[in-house]
């Protein structure tokens, strides 16, 4: 095998559906994508990147990490949780939106906590490899390149190409495809993760489809293994759960603001991490405990 061309691709897409939303039928708009990325700085000097759909959906993608760290439906609403203790400045990493953990997910290895992908600046890739066409056709995208620095090789001695497109679909489902290639000359194993926080209403409110039958890990019993009994997951506490085996789609339907997020993917086989912090969490403030959050974590081990 020539290392030098492996490349693992992971794809992550979340649809926002409200609910009682009548269908108007398809729309004969031609839709100019160029005109639609919109380049801004933060208050700290960051490069951000913001995606619009016509019908006034949007995401905000902040270079530092490559996160996205807003997306909104056509209404306005903000669909994605960020922590009112959030810390906006590098090199911390932002608490809320989507983080991209890489090349290791939470503490299962030696570098630091979820890695160091989410605490770097990646750039703009005004040149990547092409995808397929279903990928780019009535979209709006941007593609960031992340490349290791000298110290990063210093505590990972792994040459690697992290490329990512986030695109924002005319309806406002947001996309996420991440490819990562080896160019070192030898093999090497990492785990990656999207830390996804959506943002719902009260807790007892909400309910998740597709993990049903499934085993878990329940990490507030010791990483226990048990079987998810229910025809649907509802929450009355603090539950961390990792389950195994999750399907390519999974539902969260928020009751009380009447609408469903639907998470699509493709290439993270194994886990889906459920998470659903209460007042014991360090990043969780009594303010924001107005405005509750749902973790969706998808996350796999690969080798090269």
């Amino acid at each position: 095998m020539d290392f030098g061309e492996s490349v693992e691709e992971r794809e992550h897409k979340i649809r926002n559906i409200p609910h009682c939303v009548p269908n108007m039928g398809p729309s004969m708009t031609v839709w100019d994508q160029r005109s639609e990325l919109e380049f801004t700085k933060d208050w700290n000097g960051i490069d951000h990147v913001t995606l619009k759909a016509p019908r006034g959906a949007s995401a905000r993608v902040s270079l530092h990490g490559g996160q996205v760290v807003s997306w909104r439906n056509e209404r306005g609403e903000e669909l994605l949780f960020t922590s009112s203790k959030a810390i906006f400045k590098p090199p911390k990493a932002m608490r809320g939106g989507i983080p991209i953990c890489f090349p290791q997910f939470g503490n299962c290895g030696s570098l630091e906590q979820n890695g160091f992908a989410r605490n770097k600046m990646w750039s703009i890739d005004n040149d990547p490899p092409p995808l397929h066409p279903n990928d780019s056709h009535g979209k709006v995208a941007v593609d960031l390149l992340l490349k290791p620095l000298e110290d990063d090789l210093k505590c990972w001695p792994h040459g690697f190409e992290f490329r990512l497109r986030v695109s924002l679909a005319m309806d406002g489902d947001l996309k996420m495809i991440s490819r990562i290639r080896n160019i070192d000359a030898k093999p090497f194993s990492f785990s990656f993760a999207y830390h996804t926080y959506l943002s719902v209403s009260d807790i007892s409110e909400v309910r998740i489809e597709g993990l049903e039958t499934l085993d878990y890990l329940d990490n507030l019993c010791q990483r226990e293994r048990f079987t998810e009994q229910g025809d649907a997951i509802t929450f009355e506490s603090e539950v961390d759960r990792v389950y195994l085996g999750s399907p390519n789609v999974i539902a969260v339907f928020d009751h009380e603001k009447k609408q469903t997020f639907v998470i699509r993917k493709e290439g993270l086989p194994d886990v889906g991490k459920i998470l659903f912090p209460t007042k014991s969490c360090t990043f969780i403030s009594i303010a924001d405990l107005q405005v509750l959050a749902i973790c969706i974590v998808l996350f796999q081990i690969f080798s090269t």
